[in-house]
This record gives C-alpha cells, structure tokens and sequence, in this order.
C-alpha cells in the first residue's frame, strides 16, 4: 500500500477535504485487490445473469427483476471491500500514518466515505446494466426480452447499483465501528445475508427490511406488489442503514486511539 501523504496545513474544511480525498483516492487505487474485487463483481453478475436469462422460462413474471439476480456477488464482494477498506489500515498500522495526516477524523471518514461511494457507485451501475443486458441477451427467443424504455426497467437497473453502493458504504461504516477484519466481516454477512433467513422463520413480514432483501425485492422491481416497500422506500431504507453505519463509525472513531 501507498504510504499516506501528508496533508498541507490549510485554514479551509474544504480545502483540507479535498486533500483528504486524493490522499484516499491515491491510497484506493495502489491496491490491486480493490480492481480484482470489483473486476469480479462484474464478471459474476454477467455469470449469473446469463446463466438466468437462459434458464427464464415464465415470461409473465418480473423479468428484469430475475435477471438483476447478477447483483447478487456485488452485495458480498463491495460490501466485504467496504469492511476491508477500513479495517486494513488498523491490520498494517497504516491508520498511524493517516491520522496524522488527517487529525480531524470525522472529516477523515467522510472523505473515505466520499471515494470509496463514488467508485462503487461507478462500478455498481455497471454490474447492474451489464447483468440486466447479458441476461436479456442470454433470454430464450420465446421470452420477450425486456427494454430499458419500457416502464420500470431503467429504474430499477439502476436504483440496484445505488443499492450496491449504499451496501458498500454500510459496510465501510462497520469497519469503522469494528476495526477488526475477521469480525467486521462476520457482522456484515450476518447483518446483509443471515439475517434475512432469521427474520422469516421468527417474523415473515420483517424479512423485506433486510438489505438483501431490499435490492432484490424492493429497489430492483419493476412491478411492486401489494405490503412490500416501493423501490424509493427500499432506497431510503437501504441509505438510512448507510447513514447510521457510518455515523456510527465516526463516532467510534473519534472516541478511539488507533
């Protein structure tokens, strides 16, 4: 990893936000992994949507939302990026360097927060159109294929890579909270991906309130069927859980030595 710059001594917030941000852009952009992580989230929602396009047989159900299906590695592999991203630099001691460079942690935190959403929001919308046009492309001929014109569709292509990226930052937002990598990780999946199985054996009715269950039957839907939350509902949802995540985590962060 790229040792952290310092920043120069400027009188402005602003000023010193923006430094923090290239300090963090330069810092995200020297890991290798990063670009694997989010290279796979794309080719896995290529994968898997193709492999549902050809297997779609119904062509009465909610097509567009079946092919989203794609997403499904981005929640896990942007979300589990989001974690690492924080708690990396407590496992190397890096976050030494970068408190220095950065005193004002809050500030710290919002400038992560601020690179971090804008690339996997880049990269969620992606995945989300490369799933949907791989997976309208893999439709047998019998099934029509859906449009991005037709009503919903663009919507809900497109409120899923919000949704990913939202995902991403709650999980950035964790990793502040936890620090530690392994935990930080088991939290996350548990919170995005176990819980939801929890909550429909005890509370059926609470399920769609689980993020995974967001993206997928909320945001993602280009029909919304009676008692679910509406895709704009499932967003602001899916960005409270961010705000409080990162909220959170500032203020952990400002409560803590490194």
């Amino acid at each position: 990893m790229t040792a952290a710059p310092a920043l120069p001594s400027t009188p402005g917030t602003l000023r010193a936000f923006s430094a923090a941000t290239r300090m963090e852009w330069i810092k995200l952009r020297s890991l290798r992994s990063s670009w694997w992580t989010l290279a796979a989230t794309i080719a896995g929602a290529a994968g898997i949507a193709v492999a549902v396009g050809a297997n779609t047989k119904d062509a009465s159900a909610d097509v567009t939302n079946n092919l989203l299906a794609g997403v499904a590695p981005g929640l896990l592999l942007i979300g589990a990026l989001g974690v690492l991203t924080m708690t990396g630099e407590y496992s190397s001691g890096m976050v030494r360097a970068t408190l220095a460079a950065v005193p004002n942690r809050p500030l710290l935190l919002a400038a992560k927060a601020a690179v971090f959403g804008t690339v996997t929001l880049a990269v969620a919308e992606v995945t989300a159109f490369v799933a949907f046009l791989a997976g309208r492309a893999a439709l047998p001929g019998r099934i029509p294929p859906p449009g991005l014109g037709e009503p919903g569709v663009l919507r809900a292509v497109m409120l899923s890579g919000v949704g990913i990226a939202l995902i991403g930052l709650f999980g950035l937002g964790l990793g502040a909270v936890i620090r530690h990598s392994a935990a930080a990780l088991a939290v996350y999946a548990g919170s995005v991906f176990v819980a939801g199985q929890l909550l429909y054996a005890l509370a059926g009715s609470a399920v769609e309130y689980v993020p995974l269950a967001l993206v997928s039957d909320s945001v993602g839907v280009t029909r919304h069927e009676a008692g679910a939350l509406s895709p704009w509902a499932g967003l602001g949802m899916l960005g409270l859980y961010a705000a409080v995540s990162l909220g959170a985590g500032g203020w952990f962060l400002t409560r803590r030595d490194a």
